[in-house]
């Protein structure tokens, strides 16, 4: 039997309530599905959620490390940590204690 320690519980559970908003969940699919490098301003006019809303969401998101907010200029650039792609799918499995496989 493959059992995930409190550690890997622990961290795993904070992925998961981070991800447990509508606004996140889609702050996170807009900055992952453009596969670039995008401004608050975007996000906002693809989600239709206010700037403090979305700026908010991002804070949230960024001390989970699911986004990177890097300071250019006037304005701020928000990028998809690409270490999620595979490691949220894996934590999702070995909760299910299952495997998983990237493409």
């Amino acid at each position: 039997m493959n059992m995930i320690s409190r550690t890997q519980a622990d961290e795993y559970a904070d992925w998961f309530r981070c991800l447990s908003d509508a606004t996140r969940l889609q702050v996170l699919n807009f900055v992952a599905a453009v596969a670039r490098p995008v401004t608050v301003g975007e996000i906002v006019d693809n989600i239709g959620r206010s700037q403090s809303t979305v700026s908010r969401h991002l804070r949230i998101l960024a001390d989970d490390e699911f986004v990177f907010a890097e300071p250019d200029g006037i304005h701020t650039m928000i990028r998809i940590n690409q270490g999620c792609m595979t490691a949220l799918p894996a934590a999702a499995a070995a909760i299910m204690a299952t495997s998983y496989e990237p493409d």
